[in-house]
C-alpha cells in the first residue's frame, strides 16, 4: 500500500472513490435528500480545486489501484473514503494516520466534520465531539453530522 499526492489527471479516480462510497454506504444512515447533498457537496469542481491547492492523496493497494482517498487543508481532514469494497482492510487507518502525521507537523489540533458512518471510527482513534450540526438539504430532508476535534 502507498499513498500519493493526487495530481489532476487523478481528479475522476477521486470523485469515482468518494460518490461510489456515499452513494453504498450514506443511504444505510441518511434519507435520499442528504446523500444527494452529500453527493453535490463533494463535486468534481470541488475535488479539482482542492487538487490544484494539493490537498488530496489517494491511498493505492498493492496491486496498483486506488481505493481511497483523504484530503488535508490546513488542521482540517476532509475528504475520507475508502471504496466499499475495500473497507476493513486497514486503508482508511492508513490514510488517517497519514492525514494526521501532515496536520501534526505543523499544528497540535485536528480537527474533523464526521459522518453518521465514520463517527465510532473517530471514537477509537481519540476524538471528541465538539459540535453537532444539522444541514436543511433542499428536499426538506435534513444531514446530521458531528465536527469532531483531536489534541496532537
Amino acid at each position: 500500500m502507498q499513498i500519493i499526492k493526487a495530481g489532476l489527471s487523478d481528479a475522476e479516480t477521486v470523485r469515482k472513490i468518494t460518490h461510489e462510497t456515499i452513494s453504498t454506504v450514506y443511504p444505510r444512515y441518511y434519507p435520499r435528500g442528504a446523500v444527494d447533498f452529500f453527493l453535490s457537496h463533494h463535486s468534481a469542481g470541488s475535488i479539482a480545486e482542492d487538487i490544484t491547492n494539493g490537498r488530496v492523496y489517494l491511498c493505492i493497494d498493492d496491486t496498483g489501484i486506488p481505493v481511497g482517498t483523504v484530503s488535508v487543508r490546513d488542521n482540517s481532514i476532509l475528504r475520507l473514503f475508502v471504496l466499499p469494497g475495500c473497507q476493513g482492510k486497514g486503508f482508511g487507518r492508513m490514510l488517517l494516520s497519514f492525514a494526521e502525521g501532515l496536520i501534526a507537523a505543523n499544528f497540535d489540533e485536528i480537527v474533523i466534520d464526521a459522518s453518521l458512518p465514520a463517527k465510532a471510527i473517530y471514537l477509537r482513534r481519540g476524538y471528541l465531539e465538539k459540535e453537532y450540526h444539522i444541514i436543511e438539504t433542499g428536499s426538506g430532508d435534513k444531514l446530521c453530522y458531528d465536527v469532531m476535534i483531536k489534541k496532537i
